[in-house]
């Protein structure tokens, strides 16, 4: 998949695996959001910036990191945020078990697992003018 004006989209087989719950794809920050029903839950990332970032960033909080690290064992903070623990999580491209961690990940979604998915933001209409 490609959307008019971004990169290609990295890890197309995200979309084929999660095409039972209709996901939606945006382009954010040089990236692709992938948002299931009002929800974002992963972000494809394959950039020559941070390249340590590259991979699937999942969309979790805090307080379920240490039961996803039972489930991925390569998951870690996007280092591009800094040195602290980050909310969202990275399943790193260079990683050995990278697509096996995505392809999970991908049926945690479908399932509805609550760990994985922030709800989206609603835009504010603009102020019309009289």
């Amino acid at each position: 998949m490609h959307l008019k004006g971004t990169k290609p989209m990295p890890f197309d087989f995200v979309l084929d695996q999660l095409y039972s719950v209709s996901p939606v794809v945006k382009p954010m920050f040089g990236c692709h959001a992938v948002y299931v029903e009002n929800k974002i839950v992963l972000i494809l990332r394959k950039r020559e910036d941070h390249l340590d970032d590259n991979g699937v960033w999942l969309a979790t909080e805090h307080v379920h990191h240490q039961t996803l690290r039972h489930e991925f064992s390569s998951m870690r903070s996007i280092k591009l945020f800094g040195a602290r623990e980050t909310a969202w999580q990275n399943l790193p491209f260079d990683a050995l078990d990278f697509e096996e961690a995505v392809l999970h990940a991908c049926s945690l979604i479908i399932q509805g697992d609550k760990r994985i998915g922030k709800e989206a933001k609603l835009k504010k209409e603009p102020k019309r003018r009289k």
